[in-house]
């Protein structure tokens, strides 16, 4: 992968996480005083529109790097982030599925399965992300320190 497209990665994911996170607590965390308000915080459909507007972003990015970075690596078990990789190869499709879903879906039973399914596996995208990302710098650290990486280490059953 070349910088850019490292780069590419993570300022889509920072952003497209980061205003996920913010709206999430716009609409469901905060409360307003008015008791006639549609949303809660007067930010709040601005935010929105970010989220969805930038998603494209992070779609292309991972679309593009499916091919040279996620599949070639996919076939090499033995990389410290090889099962995070692979977690979060499997969990892109429901979370984009269901963010899409759920601006499309009118029904309030769909609604709510297309918002809990995007809520629970956006969460987990962020958490695996962060773990796909640690994991090589926690075993170049290691590596650095003379210290078996943690993949090494006998496992006892």
């Amino acid at each position: 992968m070349t910088r850019l497209q490292i780069w590419l990665q993570h300022l889509s994911n920072l952003l497209v996480g980061g205003t996920g996170l913010v709206y999430f607590v716009m609409k469901h965390l905060l409360t307003s005083d008015d008791p006639f308000a549609v949303v809660n915080h007067p930010a709040q459909p601005l935010v929105q529109h970010l989220h969805v507007l930038t998603a494209p972003t992070l779609v292309f990015v991972l679309g593009f790097l499916w091919a040279r970075h996620a599949v070639p690596n996919a076939k090499r078990p033995g990389m410290p982030s090889w099962r995070s990789g692979i977690l979060l190869m499997i969990g892109f499709a429901p979370m984009v599925a269901s963010g899409y879903l759920l601006q499309v879906s009118v029904e309030p039973l769909w609604r709510t399965i297309f918002l809990w399914t995007h809520l629970a596996t956006s969460a987990l995208w962020v958490l695996g992300y962060v773990i796909h990302l640690g994991r090589p710098a926690l075993a170049a650290i290691r590596k650095a320190k003379g210290e078996p990486a943690a993949d090494d280490v006998p496992r006892t059953v």
